[in-house]
């Protein structure tokens, strides 16, 4: 009786070895494969690996290292459970046998802020075509700062007191329902349900082709909104209802490019969610140019109402009316002639050769990069590669970097010159 219960004994430590060895060893291999999958866009760190008998992966101090972030994503401790150890070990030997049920645990997920969050983030994405087409205005388009097209960044979230983008994650895959689970502390949390949504992890695209129903989507802001909306507006310098009208009127203008006219209780909520927040509940339609918002074709239709709740109240009269694109008529300065007389008398922006740049340091200069975004402030350094423009942000200054190849047009603030 002895012998045969030391044998039980040793025959489930040398199982419980193996199969923690067989785990780590599988788990290793996949994560060489995602490496070298992933190489053209990052880097991915392991951490270290660790296994559970009720079928769990564990992953510890791992992270992801993309080539455009000055930052990691960092994540404390990453757990994917199986169900049971078979399918751990099954699954780990051939990604196509994942499991009708399992879920992956992301705990302490973390991305760093800094003023400049994106390498070469000033310059035109590489690859990208330049066509004659103008170029559609963004969809949400929120003011924070002087000039209008200053949209908020990650310099905006430092100075409001967010030092992170911090939280966890849960993706939950059963035989019928792919739900997700983020929550961000403070910046809210987003719950997500999809009826007959399945990944694949071969073919991760796919997974918008897996179900034709609509995503249940619960969003909350945990006073982000307000957050947010206050410092725009002292930003901007403008009251608060002039500011809400004119982030309102920026999406009418964003969707009247595309063909859309939205109603007025939907222009009416994007309001509310702006100034107050709160918890957002709808449906998200993937495959829809629309998301799934209806679309009358003239103004006699009558859809039904998008399924919105704002609140836990159900808000009426929320859809799109299609309407033709009306061709942009030529700009004022488009008009003008491209370089202005100088007036001895006058202040204003005048275009200088960036060649010269070292001529006006300290001075009030505009640059225009080429893709079209500007940026003005006080000229504070030049370098050989990049110049640096320091702007009066709060009670500082934060000087941003830009690539001299990246500027197609650098004007100075002076007076102009006496014609010769």
């Amino acid at each position: 009786m002895k012998r045969l219960l030391s044998f039980l004994v040793i025959t489930g430590i040398v199982a419980f070895a193996g199969y923690k060895a067989g785990v780590w060893y599988l788990a290793d291999q996949r994560l060489k494969q995602a490496r070298s999958a992933l190489s053209d866009h990052g880097v991915v760190h392991r951490g270290q690996i660790g296994s559970g008998l009720a079928g769990t992966l564990v992953l510890e101090e791992s992270a992801w290292e993309d080539f455009r972030l000055t930052q990691p994503v960092t994540i404390g401790k990453l757990v994917f459970d199986a169900g049971s150890p078979l399918s751990l070990l099954t699954t780990l030997l051939d990604p196509k046998a994942l499991p009708a049920r399992w879920q992956v645990t992301a705990e302490g997920v973390n991305l760093a802020l800094e003023p400049a969050m994106f390498r070469n983030w000033l310059e035109a994405q590489p690859g990208t075509q330049v066509t004659s087409e103008p170029q559609k205005p963004p969809m949400l388009a929120l003011a924070c700062g002087p000039d209008a097209r200053q949209q908020p960044g990650s310099g905006d979230l430092l100075r409001m007191g967010i030092d992170a983008l911090a939280g966890d994650v849960t993706l939950n895959q059963t035989p019928d329902t792919l739900s997700l689970e983020l929550n961000a502390g403070d910046l809210g949390s987003l719950e997500a349900r999809w009826p007959g949504g399945r990944i694949s992890p071969l073919s991760p695209g796919q997974v918008l082709q897996s179900s034709d129903q609509p995503v249940e989507m619960t969003l909350r802001d945990a006073g982000l909104m307000r957050k947010l909306s206050a410092y725009c507006v002292r930003e901007t310098g403008v009251e608060r209802e002039q500011w809400l009208a004119n982030a309102a009127r920026a999406l009418e203008s964003s969707l009247q490019a595309r063909g859309y006219q939205p109603s007025r209780q939907l222009l009416a909520l994007y309001r509310q969610w702006l100034n107050e927040g709160g918890e957002l509940a709808f449906d998200l339609q993937p495959g829809s140019p629309t998301l799934g918002i209806p679309v009358n074709k003239t103004d006699a239709d009558r859809v039904e109402s998008w399924p919105v709740r704002w609140n836990g109240q159900r808000v009426p009269e929320v859809f799109l009316t299609a309407r033709e694109i009306a061709e942009p008529a030529l700009p004022p300065e488009a008009l003008e002639p491209v370089t202005p007389r100088e007036d001895p008398e006058v202040r204003q922006w005048y275009p200088e050769p960036l060649d010269a740049a070292n001529n006006w340091q300290g001075r009030q200069v505009r640059v225009t990069l080429n893709n079209g975004n500007q940026v003005e402030g006080r000229l504070q350094r030049i370098g050989e590669r990049e110049l640096e423009v320091a702007r009066i942000v709060g009670s500082g200054e934060v000087a941003y970097p830009i690539l001299k190849r990246a500027i197609t047009r650098f004007e100075v603030w002076r007076r102009g010159r006496p014609e010769q």
